[in-house]
């Protein structure tokens, strides 16, 4: 089973060297922010930095680059001033990326805050069908991901996105099968997982996508998070770990890993970042080396 496999890499220095970043830790895919993700302008992008940022990726080999939103960024809040700074904030992630060339950019639906669930999802519709009609034209789409739960985050329940999907598509998510949408789906691994979704076993891997196919289309699925849990299944926490040092067993890994639909959806680690100490060599080895020496492991022919 081939897989493209990857990991968030730091800009710093320039949007290029995250993609020289990727190369070096053997990622055939890479994830970024087009800026820095705790403020909520960035520096407007030039003509050269758009043209490194695409040289590096033919240079060094690695296809599918989406990006990452800021974290200030809520589409589900109650308050007027931050919504709308919100979508302004999202509508310009969009256009960097499309600049870039970015076929993606993954968002996290937004927190409700001091209002109710429901009221959240209907902002966060609200907003994201003003961002499309904003940026529409452009060919860089949007990916919810699904998140872990913790606080007011919504989107922790695939129904919850599912819902966003048919508020601004104006139909049943599933009702589309090829590549003609608004909105995808970026899986994060972890956040499933604490979210309270076992998929430990065959049984309940298999028990779970059928329910995201039926809610969802697993064709919508255009990325996944490849992370680990520190916290234990449903314990709604957002902690990410390195794989195999966290509380998802490596056979669910497996099954996502060796699963025929998602064999060309790219998937991205957003693991601690940091060293380890090899045991065979003394040598200190980058974590994101070691986790996709791990991921490969788990691929079967």
């Amino acid at each position: 089973m081939n897989q493209i496999l990857g990991a968030h890499m730091s800009i710093s220095g320039g949007l290029y060297r995250a993609v020289e970043s990727a190369r070096t830790a053997g990622c055939q895919c890479v994830q970024i922010f087009t800026k820095n993700s705790n403020q909520w302008k960035g520096k407007a992008l030039t003509s050269k930095d758009t043209e490194l940022f695409q040289e590096a990726l033919v240079r060094c080999g690695i296809s599918h680059p989406i990006s990452h939103d800021s974290y200030l960024i809520n589409l589900g809040t109650p308050s007027d001033e931050l919504w709308l700074k919100s979508i302004a904030a999202f509508e310009d992630e969009l256009l960097r990326a499309n600049e870039l060339g970015i076929p993606f950019v993954v968002t996290h639906p937004g927190s409700f805050t001091t209002s109710s669930p429901q009221e959240g999802l209907d902002r966060i519709a609200q907003g994201l069908l003003r961002v499309l009609e904003h940026t529409a034209g452009i060919k860089t789409r949007c990916l919810l991901e699904n998140t872990a739960g913790q606080g007011t985050n919504l989107g922790f329940e695939l129904e919850q996105i599912a819902q966003i999907i048919e508020a601004v598509e104006g139909g049943k998510p599933t009702e589309k099968t090829g590549d003609d949408f608004l909105l995808g789906v970026c899986f994060d691994t972890c956040h499933a997982f604490a979210a309270g979704y076992d998929f430990s076993s065959e049984e309940k891997y298999a028990k779970m996508m059928e329910h995201f196919n039926a809610i969802i289309g697993l064709n919508r699925f255009r990325a996944f998070h490849i992370n680990d849990a520190m916290k234990e299944l449903g314990s709604r926490v957002d902690r990410h770990a390195h794989i195999g040092c966290g509380k998802i067993p490596l056979e669910a890994f497996r099954l996502l890993l060796n699963d025929p639909h998602f064999e060309n959806v790219p998937k991205y680690l957003e693991t601690p970042k940091g060293t380890k100490t090899n045991e065979q060599t003394g040598m200190e080895e980058d974590w994101d080396i070691v986790n996709l020496r791990t991921l490969r492991s788990l691929l079967e022919n």
